[in-house]
C-alpha cells in the first residue's frame, strides 16, 4: 500500500506513446464524386453522376474534372525560393545583433531551503498523551483570576465635569455663528452704502415733475373719456394705458410725501 506523502504530487516523467502509421484511405483519390451535380457541366452525362459509387466509370468525350479548375495556387508555386530570405541589417528594428549574455544572479533567500526529493519526512509518529486529562489537570491546578475592584464613577476625577470634546464642539459652533453674524452685518453695511438720501429741494423738484406728467396724462385721458362710443381697439388700448400711468404716478407722488426718501444707486 502506498503511503500518503506530499512528494507523491510531483508529476512523473512523461513517456510519449508510439506514433501510429499514417492513415491512407482504401478508396482511390481520383474517384468520381458520388451523387454530385457540380461537375456535370464539363461532361456529356447530365443530372446526377456516379449514383452506384463505382470506382471506374465509362468515360465520355469530357472528364468530370475541368482542365483549369483548381483549389489555391497551381502546383509547384508553394516551393520556397532560396534567394528570398532576410539579409543582415535589413530588419525593421535596425541592427539584428543580440545583447551580451549576462549570468542571472538570484536574490538572497531568507527562507530555509526546500527539502530535496530524497529527503522524505518521518511517517507514523504517534503521541501517547491524553489531552483531555492533561487539560483538566491544568485547569484544576491553575490559580483563579483575580477580579480588580473598579472605583465608582462618583469618585473619579472627571465626575460632574463637562467633557473636553463638548467644549470644543461648543466653541466651533459659536465661532461659526460669529462668522455668520459678521457676514450679515457687512452685507447690511454694504446695502446702506448703496442707498442715497435725497434732499428736500430734490424731492420738491421731483414732485413738480411728476405732477406735470400727471396733468398731461390726465388731459389726454379726459379727452378719451368724453367720447360716447369707444369702438376701436386703438382707443381702448390708449385709455387703459392712461389709467395705468395715472395710477403709477399717484403711487410715486405718495411715496415722495414721506420724511426721508432714499434712492438705490444699484438699480
Amino acid at each position: 500500500m502506498q503511503q500518503e506523502s506530499i512528494y507523491n504530487l510531483i508529476p512523473k516523467e512523461y513517456v510519449p506513446p508510439p506514433k501510429e502509421p499514417m492513415y491512407r484511405s482504401a478508396y482511390p483519390s481520383g474517384l468520381t464524386p458520388t451523387g454530385s451535380t457540380f461537375n456535370n457541366h464539363t461532361t456529356s452525362r447530365p443530372k446526377v453522376n456516379n449514383i452506384n459509387g463505382n470506382f471506374e466509370l465509362v468515360r465520355g468525350p469530357h472528364t468530370h474534372k475541368g482542365q483549369s479548375n483548381s483549389l489555391g495556387r497551381p502546383k509547384g508555386s508553394y516551393k520556397p525560393d532560396s534567394t528570398m530570405f532576410r539579409l543582415k541589417n535589413t530588419g525593421t528594428m535596425g541592427s539584428n545583433q543580440l545583447p551580451e549574455v549576462q549570468q542571472y544572479k538570484y536574490p538572497p533567500s531568507v527562507r530555509p531551503p526546500v527539502p530535496k526529493k530524497d529527503e522524505k519526512p518521518i511517517h507514523g509518529l504517534k503521541s501517547n498523551k491524553n489531552f483531555i486529562v492533561t487539560n483538566a489537570v491544568e485547569n484544576i491546578l491553575s490559580a483563579p483570576k483575580q477580579i480588580v475592584d473598579e472605583k465608582p464613577w462618583t469618585e473619579k476625577k472627571d465626575y460632574g465635569k463637562v467633557p473636553d470634546y463638548l467644549t470644543k464642539i461648543q466653541q466651533s459652533i459659536s465661532s461659526e455663528y460669529e462668522i455668520i453674524r459678521n457676514m450679515h452685518i457687512s452685507e447690511a453695511e454694504e446695502m446702506d452704502k448703496q442707498k442715497y438720501l435725497m434732499t428736500q429741494e430734490e424731492v420738491e423738484q421731483l414732485k413738480k415733475g411728476l405732477k406735470k406728467k400727471w396733468e398731461s396724462v390726465n388731459k389726454e385721458y379726459q379727452s378719451i373719456t368724453h367720447i360716447r362710443m369707444i369702438d376701436t381697439v386703438g382707443l381702448k388700448r390708449k385709455k387703459e394705458q392712461c389709467e395705468k400711468e395715472l395710477a403709477q404716478l399717484e403711487k410715486d407722488i405718495e411715496k415722495l410725501n414721506k420724511n426721508y426718501v432714499f434712492v438705490d444707486t444699484q438699480k
